[in-house]
C-alpha cells in the first residue's frame, strides 16, 4: 500500500486545478491521515469563502465519467 500511496504523491503537486464541473481550486498541501496513513489532498476553493477542505488523494487523482465523457475529477493548471 505504501507504494501505491508514494505513486499517488508523485502525481499531485501544490498548484492550481479545475474540477470537471469547472470550479477551481489550489493543493496547498499533501498529507496523511493520523489513523490510516492515507494520502490525504489539503485544498482550497478559489472561489466563496475559501474554507480548507481535505480529500483522499486516491479520489482526487481518479476519473469519472459523466454523460459518456471520461475525464479527470481535478486537473492540474498551473501553479497558484
Amino acid at each position: 500500500m505504501e507504494k501505491q500511496s508514494t505513486q499517488i504523491d508523485e502525481k499531485i503537486v501544490k498548484g492550481r486545478y479545475r474540477h470537471f464541473k469547472g470550479n477551481e481550486y489550489e493543493v496547498i498541501y499533501i498529507g496523511r491521515h493520523s489513523e490510516t496513513l492515507e494520502t490525504m489532498v489539503i485544498y482550497r476553493p478559489l472561489y466563496g469563502d475559501g474554507a480548507i477542505w481535505v480529500r483522499p488523494a486516491a479520489m482526487w487523482n481518479e476519473e469519472i465519467t459523466r454523460n459518456g465523457k471520461t475525464q479527470k475529477r481535478f486537473e492540474y493548471i498551473g501553479k497558484a
